[in-house]
């Protein structure tokens, strides 16, 4: 089974958010050269730079809904694949025009592939508690059409 092309691009930013979370020191031109390396086509290289720099941009932010919403969690105990996962889809919900169900559907996908048994099912509680009210009521107003 082949992975769509923005799924494999979505896989290499989760990557290497997961690098730059274990190694801090990561530099941008190494993550750079790390996607182009993984992904031939320029578009799926600057889509997973604009998924990786956003997600890095607004971690702060991203951090503290991911801290609230997972109750009895702290980010430093999550496995890091998950918390990659989990800063990733947070950064699509919140800050891009993805639709909801894209994001967490590639979410939980990613975690089936590289996280635990456990991983999907708490990836797709957390980001489903995270999808902003407007999106939510959109996402209401498709089913109901």
């Amino acid at each position: 089974m082949s992975t769509s092309r923005r799924t494999r691009a979505r896989e290499v930013a989760m990557q290497m958010l997961y690098q730059k979370d274990l190694n801090a020191d990561a530099s941008v031109d190494l993550i750079r050269n790390m996607i182009a390396e993984e992904l031939n086509e320029r578009p799926l290289q600057e889509f997973a730079w604009s998924l990786f720099c956003g997600t890095i941009e607004w971690r702060a932010q991203i951090d503290g809904h991911l801290e609230e919403l997972a109750a009895n969690w702290q980010l430093s105990r999550m496995a890091p694949t998950d918390r990659n996962i989990l800063r990733l889809g947070a950064f699509e919900l919140l800050h891009t025009e993805t639709p909801p169900r894209v994001v967490i559907d590639e979410a939980i996908e990613m975690a089936k592939k590289f996280g635990s048994m456990q991983s999907f099912q708490f990836v797709n509680g957390i980001l489903d508690r995270l999808i902003p009210a407007e999106k939510r009521a959109a996402i209401t107003t498709e089913t109901v059409e």
